[in-house]
């Protein structure tokens, strides 16, 4: 096997374990989402991988899901994931964001078969996450790394600074993905703080209306 399709199968398995399923595995984390690596290795899922592979996936992951750090007790190497977690009461060193003027540009990635529902939901859901997922830009390879999928055909651009005058809480995660939980009934933000919606199709932009 290829060290590229090693590294992806790693990168894809650990981000089913660190985001979403640490506690049916059997494993502890600290409050951050930091569990020891030897921990994870000694799963029959990882027992193929190396340490020195789980730090070329940390090292090499093009949209910096993952962070390393030595536990300050133990000693121990530990891995967790950056965002992205269904696991309640983590929370992965996250920054409270108090000033919309450093993010002029908020945007959410998703597809067009998807904006439906978006419409039919009133906004946009966290669904099973702990927040939704926003990019500071458009992913250009660049300053934009994480945040929203490259082959997103649909940009919905949030009105950041109103959300926050409302009381909607927005956070910025260790590799830049700006996060919101929602509201607290349903874990959504109203489609009333959508600025625009953009399609992308062959190329071309096209501004969707909003109901």
């Amino acid at each position: 096997m290829s060290f590229e399709k090693h590294n992806t199968q790693l990168s894809k398995a650990l981000s089913w374990l660190l985001r979403h399923n640490l506690l049916s595995q059997g494993l502890t984390c600290s409050p951050e989402g930091f569990v020891d690596v030897d921990s994870v290795l000694r799963l029959p899922k990882f027992r193929q991988y190396t340490v020195s592979q789980v730090q070329d996936v940390v090292r090499l992951n093009d949209k910096q899901r993952f962070a390393l750090r030595t536990d300050p007790h133990t000693g121990a190497l530990q891995i967790r994931a950056n965002q992205g977690h269904t696991i309640e009461h983590i929370s992965p060193d996250l920054k409270a964001i108090k000033d919309a003027t450093l993010f002029p540009v908020v945007i959410h990635g998703t597809y067009m078969k998807a904006w439906p529902l978006i419409q039919a939901a009133g906004g946009l859901s966290r669904m099973r996450r702990n927040h939704i997922h926003f990019a500071p830009g458009l992913p250009d390879g660049t300053s934009v790394i994480s945040g929203m999928r490259k082959n997103c055909d649909v940009h919905i651009y949030v009105d950041l600074n109103r959300a926050l005058q409302d009381g909607f809480e927005f956070f910025e995660s260790a590799n830049g993905v700006i996060l919101c939980p929602g509201n607290d009934e349903r874990g959504v933000l109203p489609s009333t703080y959508f600025k625009k919606v953009i399609q992308v199709k062959q190329g071309k932009e096209y501004e969707l209306e909003l109901n």
